[in-house]
């Protein structure tokens, strides 16, 4: 097991105006699974490649258990790699796909067998080491590469989007696996992925990446409830969270004709910084349906029926009836409203989230502040 630490680490690819990976800085803890998450073209894969030694580290550090490692090659890392792609060998059994590193390695044949059939029984892949790749799933193709990995015991775990060539219930069934894994092994593991739902039900921590930069590292937790920008807010949830414009008043915000309450000090952080409107944050799963006239008034435009709840999407309604702000809302209950119809938004339990309309940067009084933090 190792302790993993990016000094404001940087990568940037030949011709490019800007770094892939733009000072990154960030501590893993040892035995720790944290999870590398952003839109396409983040940086994440990057930084993963960084701490591999597959792309060159053109500033800062990378330094595992202390050791700077500007400069060692991969192969004397001691990380293991998962690939998007699996990468096995056709021509190979499961176990000879398994154990093909301690081969390499010159490890005795009997040493590899009892190796490789330690973690197939791990994986539940022991009635197959004698098959081919491809008389297998695409999920009992994902577990060997895994197995591949595991009998190395190396001291990190890199995973490159390993489930993202999966259907949609095998991608939740082997993130359970893979979690359960790491938990009872205790490797310290970097994973990266763009869903922010595989990221927030894996990771011990999350960094969230934007455009080569640190956006927030947190638990998943404190993502959700305590975004540090606008950017984190919209990413982190699902259905996203409503990001709109809304005027700041005497005693919150004004949404349409409602105003949403704010307490007292984050009044008073917005009216020193002078600002006359923001952005405001709304869960879908905060707002509740009730009939029009009591909340914030919306034209519904789609209700998505999942069976057990419905998303409604709305729009706002102003005062002369035009279409302005679109709102997405949780509804517990089917058929909340009919297409075409007028309903009301009214925020539940959890806090009414305030960015600044320029920078995007979280806006808190000084008591929530305390409360919680930054995350990064």
């Amino acid at each position: 097991m190792a302790t993993i630490a990016y000094q404001t680490a940087s990568c940037l690819y030949e011709g490019a105006a800007n770094p892939a990976v733009d000072r990154l800085t960030l501590e893993v803890d040892d035995g720790e699974f944290i999870v590398l998450v952003g839109p396409s073209g983040s940086g994440k894969s990057t930084a993963l490649r960084m701490l591999a030694g597959l792309e060159d580290i053109d500033e800062g550090n990378i330094t595992i258990n202390g050791k700077d490692m500007v400069g060692v090659p991969s192969k004397d890392r001691d990380i293991a790699m998962v690939f998007q792609n699996y990468a096995l060998y056709p021509s190979m059994t499961v176990a000879e796909n398994m154990g093909f590193a301690l081969k390499m390695r010159g490890v005795p044949a009997g040493e590899r067998r009892r190796q490789v059939e330690q973690a197939a029984e791990l994986l539940d892949l022991s009635d197959f080491l004698d098959r081919k790749p491809a008389k297998l799933s695409g999920g009992q193709r994902q577990r060997v590469a895994m197995g591949r990995a595991i009998v190395r015991e190396p001291q990190v775990f890199c995973m490159d989007e390993p489930l993202s060539n999966l259907d949609a219930k095998l991608r939740v069934q082997t993130r359970t696996q893979i979690a359960a894994l790491q938990r009872r092994l205790g490797t310290t593991t970097v994973y990266v992925t763009h869903d922010q739902v595989e990221a927030m039900t894996m990771g011990d921590r999350v960094a969230v990446l934007k455009d080569g930069k640190l956006q927030q590292f947190a638990a998943p937790t404190e993502l959700y409830d305590a975004p540090v920008n606008a950017f984190v807010a919209g990413f982190i949830g699902s259905p996203a969270m409503n990001l709109v414009p809304a005027l700041v008043t005497s005693e919150g915000v004004q949404l349409g004709e409602s105003t949403l309450p704010l307490e007292r000090d984050r009044l008073a952080a917005l009216h020193r910084q002078e600002l006359s409107s923001v952005t405001v944050g709304l869960r879908p799963e905060q707002l509740e349906v009730v009939p029009a006239g009591q909340g914030i008034d919306v034209r519904i435009d789609l209700v998505e029926e999942l069976g057990s709840e419905s998303y409604v999407h709305a729009h706002l309604v102003d005062d002369r009836g035009g279409a302005s702000t679109r709102l997405v809302a949780r509804s517990h209950r089917r058929a909340p409203g009919r297409l075409g119809e007028t309903i009301g938004l009214r925020h539940g339990a959890g806090s009414v989230h305030v960015f600044h309309p320029d920078t995007g940067a979280r806006i808190d009084g000084e008591e929530m502040s305390a409360r919680v933090g930054t995350g990064v």
